[in-house]
């Protein structure tokens, strides 16, 4: 295989790669029921002056199913982190104890189950454009490299390669999906 063709074939699967990492990471925040630190992961508090994310300054923990423990390093980081749990809207209710912060994970109703699977297939339809930019650009390399020295026949077989790449990617973006509507929809 021409070398110029692995380069482009090994960057396309680069960039899908990271495409399925965003995916599963942006599932991850998308709550199912259960209580998971994951839920709070995005949130920043300000920790003298530098905006930091909530998981350098307390540590985040589940008590049981429904329960997630906040335990700040410093108490004088126990309102903050409360009024900033309020203000990200995920629909918890922070309870400030002096020493811990309890969050107590309510049970998803039928009509938020569904608002959260169209988020998760929203998820999955922006990973599928990720991976259908990255094999757009690798057809455009292989054109432009056809114009330049690959044979014909190469550049048909590398542009096969590409979309077998594509599909295989899209195939592992939809098993995602398919996995968080099932922990979604489970009660």
């Amino acid at each position: 295989m021409n070398e110029d063709v692995k380069f482009i074939l090994d960057n396309a699967k680069e960039q899908m790669e990271k495409a399925i990492s965003f995916l599963e990471s942006e599932l991850t925040k998308i709550r199912a029921g259960k209580a998971n630190p994951g839920m709070l992961e995005g949130l920043y508090v300000d920790y003298y002056g530098a905006r930091t994310p909530l998981s350098q300054v307390a540590n985040i923990n589940t008590q049981d199913a429904r329960t997630i423990i906040v335990q700040p390093w410093e108490k004088s980081m126990l309102t903050p982190i409360e009024k900033v749990i309020q203000a990200a809207n995920l629909g918890f209710n922070p309870q400030n104890d002096g020493i811990i912060i309890r969050i107590m994970v309510p049970p998803l109703t039928e009509e938020r189950r569904k608002d959260l699977v169209k988020k998760a297939k929203q998820e999955a339809e922006d990973a599928k454009v990720g991976l259908r930019s990255a094999r757009k650009e690798a057809m455009e390399e292989v054109k432009l490299l056809q114009k330049k020295s690959l044979p014909e026949d190469e550049a048909k077989d590398a542009e096969t390669k590409i979309q077998q790449l594509t599909d295989s990617f899209a195939v592992k973006c939809d098993k995602h999906l398919e996995q968080k509507e099932k922990e979604i929809l489970t009660v």
